[in-house]
C-alpha cells in the first residue's frame, strides 16, 4: 500500500468505516464502480520498482482495476484489524468473532491474489465460517501465523498445501467438522502441535479407534474362517458356484445334480427301476443333461473302477456318440451326466415316421462311424444298438448307451450290428415281435431270405427295383454280421466298406 495517494485513502476510509459491516450487493457494487485515480498506474510501477517482490508486480499487464480494489480492501482490513499504521502496512488480519463480515473478506479473491507481503498472521476464528477449507489464505505464502479454531469448516484439508506456507509455525484448526485425515498425512501432525487439531475431526477419534482395533482382531479371523468355509462347502458340495478354472473337470457332486434335477423330483424323472433312475436336468452353466442315478452300494474297488471308466467316456468324442459329461462317485451317490438330445429315438422314429430308405442308410453310416471309432480308439468300450437306445440329433444317430464289458468281444459287436442292420430294415423288434428275442429275429430273416424277402423289409417304405436291391444287400451285410458258426463275420474294416458303398 505505500505510496498511494494519502488523500484518497483517506477519503475511502472515511467512506467504509460508514459502510454496514453486513455483506451486501452494495459494498460488492460500490467497489465495482470505483476508479483508479490518474496518477494510479504511476504509483503501482513506483512501488514495483522499489520492491519488485510485491505480488501485483508479478502480474503482466497490470489488472489496474484488481490491484485498486485490493488495495481498498486491504487498507480497510488494516483499520478493523486495529493496526497503528494503515498507510505504509500492516502486520496482522485479524477477524477474530466478527462473523458478519468475515465471509465478506474471504469472498474478496482479487485481494488475496495481491495479498500484502507484510502479512504474517491471519485471525479468522470464532467467525461462524462454514464449509470447506478457505483456500484462498494459501496465497499469503509469507504468513507464520494461521487461527481457524472454533467455525464450522467441514470436508478434507487440502494437507499438501501447507507446503506453499514454508514460515507457518502456528497453526489452529480445532473446534471444527474436517474429515479424518489419512494414514499418508502422519507427517503434518508432526509439523504442528496437537493442540492445533483439538476437536477438529482431523485426529483419529480414539474411542472409534478402539472399536475399529477390536472388531479387526475379532472380525477379521472370523470372516477368514467363514470364508474358508464357505469355500470349503462350495468346493465340496456346489462347485458349480466357483469360476470355472477352480472346478473339477468331469467331476460332479451330489447336491449340484440335486439342484438340477430340482431336488429329483418326480416331474424331471425319465425312467426308473430298482436300482437305478434317469432324470432330466440343467447345470446352472445352463446346460441340458441326463443324469443317470445308480442306488445301490458298491464295494471300494467297484468305485475305483466306476471311477476309472468314466475318465475314459469323457474322452470319447465323435459326432455319432453321445458327450458324456462327467461323473458323480458319492458312495451313495453314483451317476453318469451325458448331454441331454430332445430329438427321440430310432424306435419311435422308425415306427411312427417309417422313413425312407434313404434316411435309413444314413443311420446305417452314421452308426457304422461311431461303432468303427470306438473299435479302433477305445475298443474296451461296449455299446447297446437297440433302435431304442440311438438318439436322434438333428437327424444324426447316436450311441447313448456304453458300458464296459469284458466280454463284450469284437465278435459279439459285429453281431450286434448285423442285429441293428436287419432292425431298421424290417422294422421289427427282436425281443417284443419274437420269443426267442435277436436268436429268433435272426433265424426267421434266414428263412424269409432270399424267396420271400417282401417279408423282411418294412412294408411301410416305397419298393423300387433300386430300393429292393440295397435292402437286399444290407440284409445279407446283417446275416454275415449274425454268422457265428462258419466265420463268415467280416472284419471292421470291410464292414466300414460296405456300408461306405451303400
Amino acid at each position: 500500500m505505500a505510496l498511494i495517494s494519502a488523500n484518497f485513502l483517506v477519503f475511502f476510509l472515511t467512506i467504509s468505516l460508514s459502510i454496514p459491516p453486513i455483506l451486501t450487493a452494495s459494498v460488492v457494487e460500490d467497489l465495482d464502480n470505483l476508479k483508479p485515480p490518474p496518477d494510479f498506474n504511476l504509483t503501482i510501477t513506483n512501488n514495483c520498482l522499489r520492491n519488485p517482490n510485491l505480488r501485483y508486480c508479478k502480474a503482466s499487464p497490470f489488472d489496474l482495476h484488481e490491484i485498486f480494489k485490493s488495495t481498498i480492501v486491504a487498507s480497510h482490513l488494516c483499520n478493523i484489524s486495529n493496526n497503528p499504521n494503515c498507510v505504509e502496512s500492516f502486520p496482522k488480519i485479524d477477524l477474530h468473532s466478527q462473523p458478519k463480515i468475515a465471509p465478506l473478506y474471504l469472498s474478496f479473491t482479487f485481494f488475496w491474489k495481491y495479498c500484502p507481503l507484510t502479512i504474517l498472521s491471519i485471525d479468522l476464528s470464532n467467525s461462524s465460517l462454514k464449509g470447506n477449507f478457505p483456500f484462498e489464505v494459501f496465497n499469503c505464502s509469507q504468513i507464520q501465523q494461521l487461527d481457524l479454531s472454533h467455525n464450522e469448516l467441514s470436508g478434507d484439508v487440502p494437507v499438501q498445501n501447507f507446503d506453499h506456507l514454508p514460515n507457518l509455525t502456528f497453526l489452529s484448526l480445532s473446534y471444527n467438522h474436517f474429515s479424518e485425515c489419512k494414514i499418508s498425512d502422519k507427517n503434518f501432525f508432526k509439523r504442528f502441535n496437537t493442540t492445533s487439531f483439538i476437536h477438529s475431526g482431523l485426529l483419529p477419534n480414539q474411542k472409534k479407534f478402539r472399536v475399529k482395533a477390536v472388531l479387526l482382531l475379532v472380525g477379521f479371523p472370523i470372516s477368514v474362517v467363514v470364508t474358508i468355509v464357505w469355500f470349503g462347502w462350495l468346493c465340496f458340495w456346489r462347485p458349480d458356484f466357483l469360476p470355472k478354472f477352480l472346478q473339477r473337470k468331469y467331476k460332479f457332486t451330489p447336491s449340484t445334480l440335486k439342484a438340477a434335477t430340482n431336488g429329483l423330483s418326480k416331474r424331471n424323472l425319465v425312467a426308473k427301476s430298482s436300482t437305478s433312475g434317469i432324470y432330466r436336468g440343467i447345470l446352472r452353466d445352463g446346460n441340458e443333461v441326463k443324469i443317470e442315478i445308480y442306488w445301490e452300494i458298491i464295494s471300494t474297488e467297484s468305485r475305483r473302477r466306476f471311477v476309472e471308466q468314466c475318465k475314459i467316456l469323457v474322452q470319447l468324442h465323435h459326432k455319432n456318440i453321445v458327450p458324456v459329461l462327467g461323473w458323480c462317485d458319492n458312495r451313495r451317490f453314483r451317476a453318469i451326466v451325458t448331454k441331454w438330445i430332445d430329438g427321440g429315438n430310432l424306435e419311435t422314429w422308425l415306427s411312427r415316421s417309417a422313413p425312407p430308405w434313404k434316411q435309413r442308410v444314413k443311420a446305417f453310416i452314421g452308426i457304422a462311424s461311431g461303432t468303427c471309432y470306438l473299435h479302433e480308439e477305445w475298443p474296451e468300450v461296449g455299446y447297446d444298438l437297440k433302435t431304442r437306445n440311438i438318439r436322434l440329433s438333428s437327424g444324426e444317430p447316436l450311441i447313448s448307451r456304453l458300458k464296459f464289458d469284458h466280454h463284450n468281444s469284437s465278435t459279439k459287436k459285429i453281431y450286434k450290428f448285423g442285429v441293428f442292420i436287419l432292425e431298421m430294415v424290417s422294422n421289427r423288434r427282436p425281443l417284443e415281435d419274437f420269443e426267442r428275442g435277436e436268436t429268433g429275429f435272426v433265424e426267421w430273416v434266414k428263412i424269409n431270405y432270399p424267396d420271400n424277402l417282401e417279408n423282411v423289409i418294412d412294408k411301410r417304405m416305397k419298393r423300387t427295383g433300386h430300393i429292393v436291391r440295397e435292402a437286399t444287400d444290407a440284409i445279407e451285410m446283417g446275416l454275415m454280421c449274425t454268422d457265428l458258426s462258419s466265420g463268415n463275420q467280416p472284419s471292421w474294416d470291410h464292414l466300414s466298406n460296405m456300408v461306405s458303398n451303400m
